[in-house]
C-alpha cells in the first residue's frame, strides 16, 4: 500500500463539514467507533454517516478494522505530525463540537464496542 499524500487542500475539504469534523474528533477521543455508535451520537441516519465516513477515509484520515459484523473506524495510524497538531489544537479549543455526541454515546445501551472488546 502506498503512503497517503495528505494534501492539505484535500484534508481541509474533508474537515470543512461540521459533521465530518465532529465525527473525526469523536473517533479521535474514543480511539475506535462503529457506524451505529456514530449514528446514535450524532442522531443522523446510517447512510448519511457512512457517506461522511467514506469522505474522511478517502482523504486518508480514517482506517477501518472489521470485528465480526462490526466495522470500526479509527484515525489513520500514519497521520503526519502537522495533521496531528491541527487535530490536537482543534479538539482542545472546540470541545463543544463533541460534548453532546459524547454524552449520547455514553448513554447508548448495547454498544457493540462494549460487547465485542
Amino acid at each position: 500500500m502506498e503512503p497517503m499524500d495528505y494534501n492539505p487542500v484535500t484534508v481541509f475539504r474533508a474537515l470543512g463539514d461540521e459533521l465530518r469534523l465532529a465525527a473525526l474528533l469523536l473517533i479521535r477521543d474514543r480511539q475506535k467507533l462503529c457506524v451505529c455508535e456514530l449514528t446514535e451520537a450524532f442522531r443522523v441516519p446510517q447512510p448519511k454517516m457512512s457517506r461522511h465516513l467514506a469522505t474522511l477515509r478517502t482523504a486518508g484520515l480514517l482506517e477501518t478494522e472489521r470485528r465480526g459484523q462490526w466495522v470500526y473506524y479509527s484515525l489513520d495510524s500514519h497521520l503526519p505530525g502537522w495533521l496531528d497538531h491541527v487535530l490536537d489544537e482543534t479538539a482542545h479549543n472546540n470541545a463543544g463540537l463533541i460534548e453532546n455526541p459524547r454524552a449520547r454515546l455514553q448513554a447508548m445501551a448495547g454498544r457493540p464496542s462494549v460487547q465485542c472488546l
